[in-house]
């Protein structure tokens, strides 16, 4: 029998197990952009790269203040975090050519928000065939990139 050791998702899996004290995207806004993998900051929201991703790129975007309502966004939150989405998928597609996007928001930890206290998108590149028996059957993603080298080609694409 083969094994495939994934490591680095066990620090995900414990984090996962109860409550965090504090917020991951606030923390994160304390850090230097380098050290969090933060993309790009605006007035109102910022990119940043899942350390966890289902696929190399997948990218965040959130809003700067912390909230995990939807209607507590004003139209500023919400036409800084559009366009932060739009440039992300054009980053994404200038630098990774995906055949496709996988973009969505889960709200509260019923629909899946890992983080539901701070409102965030997914940003998700998809290709053709990307999906493989290993997903399914063995419950284990295999990703040809590491975070920091997507970071590393993705970051100096984001308009400053």
């Amino acid at each position: 029998m083969e094994r495939l050791w994934a490591p680095w998702r066990m620090e995900y899996i414990e984090s996962a197990r109860g409550e965090q004290d504090g917020c991951l995207f606030c923390d994160l806004l304390t850090e230097e952009d380098e050290d969090a993998f933060i993309l790009k900051r605006t007035v109102k929201a910022f990119a940043v790269m899942n350390v966890y991703p289902y696929n190399p790129g997948h990218l965040l975007v959130a809003t700067l203040r912390h909230t995990g309502a939807l209607e507590d966004l004003d139209p500023d939150e919400i036409a800084h975090t559009g366009k932060l989405l739009q440039e992300s998928v054009d980053v994404v597609q200038a630098e990774m050519q995906p055949d496709g996007f996988n973009i969505g928001l889960n709200l509260g930890r019923v629909a899946g928000a890992g983080v539901p206290d701070h409102i965030h998108w997914h940003v998700v590149p998809r290709w053709n065939g990307d999906t493989n028996f290993m997903s399914t059957v063995g419950q284990t993603r295999l990703l040809p990139e590491l975070v920091e080298e997507t970071y590393r080609k993705l970051r100096p694409r984001f308009r400053r």
